[in-house]
């Protein structure tokens, strides 16, 4: 069975050439290394072949692991969040991916003042149209994005999306284009956003292409699941 290390390795190589088959710098394109599920013993063995940042989908169980392996690497949450679950969230994360609210926004904010920190967020944008998944349709996403400008103490920075499971990477592709195009549709409006979050394992290659600049890949790191 391949090594963590050597799968880190292969992702990389995998990012850097995505990169230049776009024209892009592969330096612009950060990898989050999803760690849901994952004891803290492989995760730190996943820091040790250079992973810098980690993608928790689950408050307290993130709590337990930051707690064991610290803060030499920066923690980023990419799940659904609950209002109820903001407080431990700010204090526990370094950016949030997935906020698809402005009650959650304001929640947020509230707690990040309390914290003494400006929480550095992307909004979760629903484009599937699938009930399963969360995230703010498109135009919401635009009503959010304006509210979180007048929130002094949340940082927006980009956008996120998690398009359906498809078997060939391929059919991922509309779904990047699209937030690609909502965040060119922003800017235009005067919301100037410079990360996209998007693509996973099966398909960051295409996200990249696509304008991709934080990946999100659990399973081509860490293995599957257990």
């Amino acid at each position: 069975m391949s090594s963590i290390k050597e799968n880190y390795v292969k992702v990389i190589e995998r990012v850097e050439k995505a990169a230049k088959r776009s024209g892009r710098d592969p330096k612009e394109i950060k990898l989050v290394a999803v760690s849901k599920t994952v004891e803290p013993a492989r995760i730190k063995e996943a820091i040790e072949a250079g992973v810098s940042i980690l993608g928790e989908n689950y408050v307290q169980e993130a709590q337990r692991k930051i707690e064991e392996i610290g803060r030499s690497v920066s923690w980023h949450f990419i799940g659904h969040l609950q209002s109820n679950k903001a407080k431990y969230a700010v204090r526990l994360f370094d950016m949030i991916h997935s906020l698809d609210s402005i009650a959650l926004a304001e929640e947020l904010n509230r707690r990040a003042e309390r914290e003494g920190k400006v929480m550095e967020v992307m909004i979760e944008v629903n484009l599937s149209g699938e009930a399963s998944k969360f995230g703010a349709e498109g135009e919401k996403a635009l009503d959010i994005a304006r509210r979180v400008l007048d929130l002094k103490n949340l940082s927006l920075v980009g956008l996120m999306t998690m398009p359906p499971y498809f078997d060939s990477p391929e059919m991922s592709r509309p779904y990047f284009i699209q937030l690609r195009e909502l965040k060119e549709r922003m800017a235009a409006q005067g919301i100037s956003l410079r990360e996209l979050s998007m693509g996973m394992s099966n398909d960051f290659e295409i996200a990249i292409e696509e304008g991709a600049t934080y990946v999100r890949v659990g399973t081509a790191i860490f293995g599957p699941r257990r």
